[in-house]
């Protein structure tokens, strides 16, 4: 007779069947998978939940999903009182594997309720979990999910996290390979854009490419609109989306 599966256990079972059930689901084209998110909401239980990547230079939402009352947030509080959101700037710095957070780690309920993030954006969740995936600088890539009571996420949910977080960058990325298409620049386009990937300025690029700063500007206006992008950060996310990007 097989014995009784343990709690522990069964909750493992039930991790494995969410990351299968959005690897079943990663022909569908949603980045990630938009099975996912849901899949993440019964094992981390929660009043709302969120999918996001932001550029903070151009302040664009480059791609969003949501569960519950998250779809009706006002950005432009986010972004008048983002300094204020001490977790989001955490989670907004260079990183190389994924990082799981709760706002709990950065401030108590009583502190950010008194905040302006928390009246023009937050309310009515005080208490924020997060997985924060690689990627480019400059950008934010995060699974949250909130509750309403302020309760802590418990240990026991911030370990299931750490323990999904490497899973759900694997299966972002490859649900992003499926879906980007290729992309077609001119030789002397990428070899500027590898410039900048390296972090060297216009004057910089001009003397290693041999070409006046004018031309190497061209160049990159020219990549811009092939690319439908508006910003040196936004490209080289988009043309080398490896390791950060993706």
């Amino acid at each position: 007779m097989t014995p009784p599966h343990t709690t522990a256990e069964a909750h493992l079972r039930r991790m494995a069947d969410v990351l299968e059930e959005a690897r079943q689901s990663l022909a569908g084209g949603g980045v990630p998978p938009g099975c996912l998110l849901p899949g993440l909401m019964r094992l981390i239980p929660c009043d709302a939940a969120s999918f996001c990547e932001l550029d903070i230079p151009t302040r664009r939402e480059l791609n969003a999903q949501a569960i519950g009352d998250e779809d009706d947030e006002d950005m432009d509080g986010y972004w008048r009182w983002r300094h204020q959101h001490t977790q989001c700037v955490q989670v907004c710095r260079p990183h190389d594997t994924p990082e799981t957070t709760q706002m709990a780690e950065f401030r108590s309920v009583r502190e950010l309720r008194n905040l302006p993030i928390y009246t023009e954006f937050l309310a009515p969740h005080p208490t924020i979990a997060a997985i924060a995936l690689p990627t480019a600088p400059n950008r934010t890539r995060v699974f949250q999910f909130f509750r309403r009571d302020g309760k802590a996420f418990t240990d026991h949910e911030m370990t299931t996290l750490r323990m999904l977080a490497p899973h759900v960058y694997d299966l972002y990325k490859q649900a992003a390979r499926r879906r980007r298409q290729p992309v077609r620049l001119t030789h002397r386009e990428l070899d500027v854009l590898r410039c900048v990937a390296l972090g060297m300025g216009t004057p910089q690029i001009a003397e290693q490419l041999c070409v006046s700063p004018s031309t190497v500007r061209k160049h990159l206006e020219n990549a811009f609109g092939r690319l439908g992008v508006s910003s040196r950060t936004a490209a080289v996310a988009r043309v080398f989306p490896e390791p950060e990007a993706l």
